[in-house]
């Protein structure tokens, strides 16, 4: 990975990373140092999007005695394009349901739980 970066970087082009909803749950859930690295250096060497439909997933899955901070969010949105999934699928958004909301935070909080 560190080649194409580099290959990325002298052609003049950032690699490119898409975030699934779980990744950016873990954002904001400071669950994945990674992801947290990626875009607190605010995407130098990736250009980073996800759908608009990724964040309301994220959002959404987010309860009120989570660690979120607004801060966070703000940062997000200031690194991140943020594409619309209507546009791009041609289909509406899904409604997001609790059995999703579970899933995701499985996702976001597995990782979390082995690091400690």
């Amino acid at each position: 990975m560190r080649k194409m970066n580099q290959q990325a970087n002298e052609a003049g082009t950032k690699q490119k990373m898409f975030l699934k909803p779980e990744a950016v749950l873990k954002y904001f859930l400071g669950t994945d140092e990674h992801i947290d690295t990626i875009i607190t250096c605010r995407g130098s060497e990736f250009e980073i999007m996800t759908y608009d439909y990724n964040l309301y997933e994220a959002l959404g899955s987010i309860k009120p005695y989570d660690n979120f901070k607004l801060a966070r969010l703000v940062k997000f949105l200031e690194v991140v394009d943020v594409l619309s999934y209507e546009k791009a699928l041609g289909s509406e958004k899904p409604i997001l349901k609790e059995e999703r909301v579970e899933e995701l935070r499985k996702i976001a909080l597995k990782d979390a739980k082995i690091q400690q």
